[in-house]
């Protein structure tokens, strides 16, 4: 079956069952995803009531169009998918995203029933399937929109996949993503996980090109066991980062109800998960930002940070929060320290953090300190932080040549923030260069940097057994 999933990710002709014109359908919005989102390949509506949808032929059923199908998306009421999937089977179709839901997660035995039925169809026609009860599944490399969102598809294309147990999140996440521009592979709604559960998708995306990290939103596993043998297989090959929840009594109950599967115990999880190399974040947000970090950024050698900030607030707290996550604030070589104090004014924070402030209008003495913290065989990773004022309009297209040049020999993490259009451009070119990763607040882009470094100690665990 994990064959097959290739062709569920990168199909060439797509079949939505239960395609509409109705805006109140759900099958609507599937088939605006997919025309709106630039997908090549072939789009087969299946709508028995219609000769076309949105000014592409409809077909009666699976079986009338002529030509094979590898991807089918089923948007039709639960009761009628069991016959569906038989003709799925007799069209030999390759993959199916089931968004229908009513199956294992509602409280009537009947939709368990039914989820169990449909199951042992997909295993005797060898097909994997996403759901049901998902929103769907994107492949943004391939401008494939399988969901009934299609705003999706303003995604900017990247390197981080999301395998998501929940669609509300997939959308918080991605939502998130776009105000901040960061790039997605893949990103996945496994639902009810009807056979492709995280251990297929981490088999999968080990091997996937289009992705460097993998970022997984957990409420509970119903086989953990296969999930740590997963993981033993991938183990290291990318990073991969996860949020787990359902960690009260409130949120296991409702993980239960959500996608049929009790969260379980949260010591047990954490153990397991840090057991299987996996770095774990407690938000939605932070999930994001370790994603792009280890997407983006290089691991650190060690734990030893420089704080270079334009203003002496944004450094203090963004050491509170380095020293609080395991991260030390580097001291700087004598070399180092004495070439910074002839930079800057005695009046200045000269040690760590570092107040450039004093010297915004003196892009080399900027430079020059940006430099001499890099080279510093103390320092392992650069936190670069510069809030606007319209004294140092000027400061990041004067140090930018450095960065450009410099291209992360050591991860630099910035918090650089203006008004709308000021540094935009300025930023967009040094992220694009590989020069830095920026974020909107100095405590997330300390917290983005002690990711890198948890990260960078699990996997020295694996070198050293």
């Amino acid at each position: 079956m994990l064959q097959n999933l290739e062709y569920l990710f990168n199909p060439r002709v797509v079949a939505v069952v239960g395609a509409s014109a109705n805006p109140d359908k759900l099958g609507f919005h599937v088939m605006k995803s997919l025309t709106s989102g630039g997908f090549k390949g072939t789009i087969v509506p299946v709508n028995p009531g219609t000769d076309s949808i949105m000014g592409i032929p409809a077909f009666s059923s699976l079986g009338d169009f002529p030509g094979a199908i590898d991807l089918a998306v089923i948007v039709l009421p639960a009761k009628m998918v069991p016959g569906i999937f038989q003709e799925c089977r007799q069209k030999g179709v390759k993959g199916v995203v089931l968004i229908t839901a009513g199956f294992r997660e509602i409280d009537d035995p009947q939709g368990a029933a039914l989820q169990n039925t449909l199951a042992e169809l997909a295993r005797k026609a060898g097909i994997p399937v996403i759901g049901p009860n998902t929103f769907g599944m994107l492949n943004l490399q391939l401008d494939l929109n399988a969901s009934f969102t299609p705003e999706f598809s303003l995604l900017p294309k990247g390197n981080i996949a999301f395998v998501s147990q929940s669609g509300g999140i997939s959308h918080l996440v991605g939502f998130l993503a776009m105000r901040q521009n960061v790039g997605f592979s893949k990103i996945v709604g496994l639902g009810n996980r009807l056979n492709v559960d995280f251990p297929e998708m981490i088999a999968y995306l080990r091997d996937d090109p289009e992705t460097r990290v993998i970022a997984l939103y957990i409420e509970g596993m119903d086989e953990p066991r296969r999930f740590l043998a997963a993981m033993k297989n991938a183990r290291f090959a990318k990073p991969v980062v996860a949020y787990k929840t359902g960690n009260s009594r409130t949120g296991n109950q409702a993980s239960a109800s959500h996608t049929g599967s009790l969260a379980g115990k949260h010591e047990i999880y954490a153990g397991a998960l840090k057991q299987a190399g996996v770095l774990q974040v407690d938000s939605a947000e932070s999930l994001l930002d370790a994603a792009r970090a280890l997407a983006l950024c290089p691991l650190p050698g060690g734990g030893k940070v420089a704080l270079l900030t334009g203003q002496a607030g944004p450094g203090i707290a963004a050491a509170d929060v380095c020293e609080s996550s395991g991260l030390e604030i580097a001291a700087f070589h004598p070399e180092t320290q004495l070439l910074i104090n002839e930079l800057l004014p005695p009046l200045a924070l000269r040690s760590n953090p570092v107040d450039m402030g004093p010297a915004w209008y003196n892009t080399q003495a900027i430079t020059g300190i940006i430099q001499a913290a890099m080279e510093d065989d103390n320092v392992d990773g650069i936190l670069l932080l510069m809030v606007f004022a319209s004294a140092n309009r000027d400061a990041v297209a004067g140090f930018s040549k450095l960065l450009f040049e410099w291209k992360q020999q050591k991860p630099v993490i910035a918090c650089l923030l203006a008004p709308p259009g000021i540094w935009d451009e300025e930023i967009r070119q040094l992220e694009a260069g590989g020069a830095l990763v920026n974020f909107p607040t100095p405590e997330r882009a300390a917290r983005a940097m002690a990711a890198l470094w948890e990260y960078k100690k699990i996997s020295s665990l694996e070198d050293r057994t």
